[in-house]
């Protein structure tokens, strides 16, 4: 294949802008899949994790061929905590599609992956993708996304960027909003053909220019595993070519060499991958046969030896400890539930995600992991829980560093918030407690008003289930790490205490009915409990003891209507999320497969206070 028939390119996006979506009707139109086959919705997104939360985790790579050209298409994730992730795609690629929903315009995101994609001096395509939907505005998001090009200093070059119109859903693209089935108010959406768009990759994208006749150079982004051939490098041919039983050198991060051999050589076709002989600069592969193989290494020919440098990747920002579990429930639900079975899991976890750090403590049974937020902990840990593991997590805690006039740093969020009009009083109030800043107020069309923060990341921790609270589940709350700044003073962050089990035992209605009146309840009767479990939330500000396993008394007694039902109000079931910006300093959140329990650090009360009065 020469180079003029091959294209690499990445779709970038703020979450839920339809990136996978986009993929799907590529990967349909270009003749992918049969006439008869039954095709799943964002069939990308194959993992279970990112099917029921809508979200895409890892990259995807698959491969189309239109007009005797093939186009390798890397899908990658929106979320800001999973950035590590497109960072080390866009090394692989030679241009993207910047994907702008059609009425939300630029978000946190978007900012973020267009100005990783122009420093690399990535080619843009930009996509207004969603024109079908109401209210949308094509004309206006295509100035938006100029404006955003001049703010991040792209040059002259950049700026002329092509543009396509699109609707990734009803699968039709065109180079002008008003064609195709662009749907207003007299205006009807009809079917249409996504042929604009990959012309427009064909006309606009530059093919690979790597010199298929000099030594290897190949370098490894991402990384696959197999159960029958081992671990699998994912990575573009910079230079030179590479064929099946080649002996190579493995360039290491660490500076060391090592001469090993490729087994097997494979590159993407549709949604699989396929054994290949060679492949020439250019080609994304895939190689197997090397054991110790990791991101960011380079693969080079044996009599020249030139390692390519690695993207840096920014660090994380939010650390939580896990924990060998200690609760008189350890180890009934779990299948690996030693600190070594624990140890071993988030170090391989680390090969892979490269955003991602774990690192040893003073404790054995004690591992300090770091990511790029609460979002990409969570998935790790619920990755963790259904492979069997069992353990116990703490509070995140953002990590600070020190300035070079030996200030304290801290990480400060870009928050954007679209909220119904009624509730912009409460939502101002609420983050201005945690001392954010307000940096913009626009108000859209549709009663909706646009607001920008900058804001401590300590005071988003706990922020969403009383921002979907305040706003009764209308508002959109998005944040991006935006820099260092020096530590804006304490935050008060929860107000109210926990309800903390009595003694170890099943939950009875009576006893959760005496006990529903001091606050919140998470769970219901029936529940196997142990002293020290959390099992509400107070409404006061202050933790109280309660003994939610109470059994009536019976007599001979009886009097009207002292029998009737007792009504418990229900309880509140807290996802994992919510567990994790629930619990406090003092507090834990045990991880089982089957179970999420909160509970205190100090599972005695009589233990807990001798704590609390020797640290007054």
């Amino acid at each position: 294949m020469s180079e003029t028939q091959l294209r690499n390119i990445a779709i970038i996006a703020h979450v839920d802008h339809g990136k996978t979506t986009l993929v799907d009707e590529m990967l349909k139109q270009s003749g992918i899949f049969r006439d008869n086959e039954q095709v799943a919705d964002r069939v990308m997104d194959s993992n279970d994790l990112e099917r029921e939360r809508g979200i895409t985790i890892l990259s995807k790579n698959t491969a189309i061929h239109y007009n005797n050209t093939k186009i390798n298409i890397v899908d990658t994730p929106g979320h800001a905590d999973f950035g590590g992730e497109v960072e080390r795609i866009l090394m692989m690629v030679d241009g993207v599609l910047l994907l702008v929903d059609a009425f939300e315009g630029c978000m946190p995101q978007t900012r973020f992956v267009l100005k990783k994609a122009l420093n690399l001096k990535k080619k843009v395509l930009v996509v207004i993708n969603k024109i079908d939907r109401p209210n949308a505005r094509p004309a206006e998001v295509v100035d938006e996304v100029l404006d955003l090009f001049i703010d991040l200093g792209a040059d002259d070059d950049q700026l002329e960027f092509p543009v396509i119109y699109a609707s990734a859903k009803n699968g039709y693209a065109s180079v002008d909003p008003e064609a195709d089935g662009y749907t207003s108010d007299n205006k009807t959406v009809s079917a249409g053909t996504m042929r604009p768009l990959l012309d427009a990759i064909l006309t606009h994208i530059d093919p690979p220019c790597g010199d298929k006749d000099g030594a290897l150079q190949l370098l490894i982004s991402s990384l696959d595993y197999d159960d029958y051939i081992g671990r699998i490098g994912i990575g573009r041919i910079e230079r030179g070519a590479v064929k099946r039983g080649d002996a190579v050198v493995l360039c290491k991060a660490d500076g060391s060499v090592e001469n090993v051999k490729i087994s097997r050589l494979y590159q993407f076709e549709g949604l699989r991958r396929v054994e290949c002989d060679s492949a020439a600069a250019g080609d994304i592969v895939c190689i197997s046969g090397i054991e110790d193989l990791y991101i960011g290494e380079t693969l080079c020919s044996a009599n020249c030896v030139e390692p390519l440098p690695f993207i840096k990747i920014d660090e994380p920002t939010i650390s939580m400890n896990f924990i060998v579990n200690d609760s008189p429930f350890a180890g009934r639900e779990g299948k690996f539930v030693t600190s070594r079975n624990i140890r071993d899991r988030l170090f391989k976890e680390v090969e892979t995600n490269v955003s991602m750090k774990v690192e040893e403590t003073e404790s054995t049974d004690t591992f300090k992991v770091s990511g790029r937020g609460e979002l990409h902990l969570s998935i790790l840990i619920e990755t963790m829980r259904r492979q069997g593991y069992e353990f116990s997590v703490s509070r995140p805690k953002v990590i600070f560093k020190e300035g070079e006039n030996g200030a304290l740093l801290e990480p400060v969020e870009q928050l954007v918030i679209e909220v119904p009009d009624q509730y912009v009083g409460t939502v101002i109030e609420k983050l201005g407690s945690r001392k954010a800043e307000l940096r913009d107020m626009i108000s859209n069309e549709g009663a909706t008003t646009h607001l920008e923060f900058l804001i401590p990341a300590r005071g988003l921790i706990g922020y969403r289930p009383e921002f979907m609270t305040d706003t009764n589940g209308n508002g959109i709350m998005n944040q991006i790490f935006d820099s260092y700044q020096e530590y804006k003073g304490d935050i008060q962050t929860r107000e109210r205490g926990s309800i903390v089990v009595h003694e170890t035992g099943t939950s009875t209605g009576y006893g959760l009915f005496n006990t529903q009146d001091r606050g919140r309840l998470f769970i219901g009767p029936g529940v196997e409990v142990y002293e020290g479990m959390i099992v509400g939330e107070c409404a006061k500000n202050e933790d109280v003891v309660c003994n939610v396993c109470k059994q009536k008394h019976l007599t001979n007694t009886r009097a009207s209507g002292s029998d009737d039902a007792l009504r418990l109000v229900p309880p509140s079931t807290l996802s994992l999320e919510q567990c994790m910006e629930f619990i406090k300093d003092d507090e834990l959140l045990e991880v089982t497969p089957q179970s999420l329990r909160l509970r205190k650090t100090i599972l005695s009360k009589e233990l807990r206070m001798k704590h609390q009065f020797r640290n007054k």
